[in-house]
């Protein structure tokens, strides 16, 4: 599994957007119903969806979030073969940053529940995955401060 981050690609190679959260200064995470571990919101793009309306999408649906702000942070890339990639060819996602203010007080997707954490949980559903996106998050801000 290899991820790549890019500044820029063509929008229509935007397949994922993925969106590293926190509220109340702690890491926002999912937890999937069929699932034991937590995963960062995001999800695939759907027909004449813009990447960011993507992300709005994914982050309410996945985390009940009601209240944010968002903000792009680079393009990223998984070559490798993965759940939601069968042939291993690279695909590219667009990796956001949500502050969030406030949630709904029931989730209504497949998302069982959200979690927040001060220090990052260490049973991740893409554990080769979502841990660099975050790092990749993580040292982009602290640029910005």
């Amino acid at each position: 599994m290899k991820v790549n981050f890019y500044e820029e690609i063509e929008d229509s190679l935007l397949k994922f957007a993925v969106i590293v959260a926190k509220s109340e200064g702690k890491w926002v995470f999912c937890k999937h119903k069929d699932r034991e571990t937590f995963e960062i919101p995001g999800g695939h793009r759907e027909k004449q969806e813009s990447i960011l309306q993507t992300a709005k999408r994914e982050l309410m649906e996945e985390t009940g979030a009601i209240d944010f702000s968002i903000k792009p942070i680079c393009v990223y890339s998984v070559t490798g073969k993965n759940r939601v990639n069968d042939s291993g060819n690279e695909t590219f996602g667009m990796l956001y940053y949500a502050d969030v203010q406030r949630f709904k007080p029931e989730l209504e997707s497949e998302i069982e529940k959200i979690e927040m954490f001060n220090v990052l949980p260490t049973a991740w559903t893409y554990p080769q995955i979502q841990p660099l996106l975050l790092e990749e998050v993580q040292r982009r801000i602290s640029r910005e401060m």
